[in-house]
């Protein structure tokens, strides 16, 4: 999960850093469990969207954090304004990561 405050600083909730080095130099690794209850949870809701009438916001996934800083990684801004929910559906598809979708309903 991933907190934001008035300054525009990001906490990362739920993930363990750890530090070590190599010959290369120090680095950092993040890690996060990712459970069953979890992505259970998502499919559950994923289908109860079937049937449920969507008001002006739906839900579409709930991504942990390890994937949105890897995207952030590659490029892909996920907290850009400019980038939609449909690029997002798109790239975790492509990434096989359809489990972390929460409906199936199109946006």
């Amino acid at each position: 999960m991933v907190d934001y405050n008035k300054n525009n600083n990001v906490n990362l909730i739920g993930i363990d850093t750890k530090y070590d080095a190599d010959v290369d130099g120090v680095f950092r690794k993040h890690t996060q469990d990712i459970t069953q209850d979890f992505l259970d949870d998502i499919k559950e809701q994923r289908d109860y969207s079937k049937d449920k009438r969507e008001g002006d916001f739906m839900r579409v996934a709930s991504i942990p954090t390890v994937v949105v800083e890897k995207w952030m990684r590659e490029g892909f801004n996920i907290l850009d304004p400019n980038v939609n929910g449909k690029e997002i559906i798109r790239r975790l598809k492509a990434e096989n990561l359809d489990a972390f979708l929460t409906t199936d309903k199109s946006i």
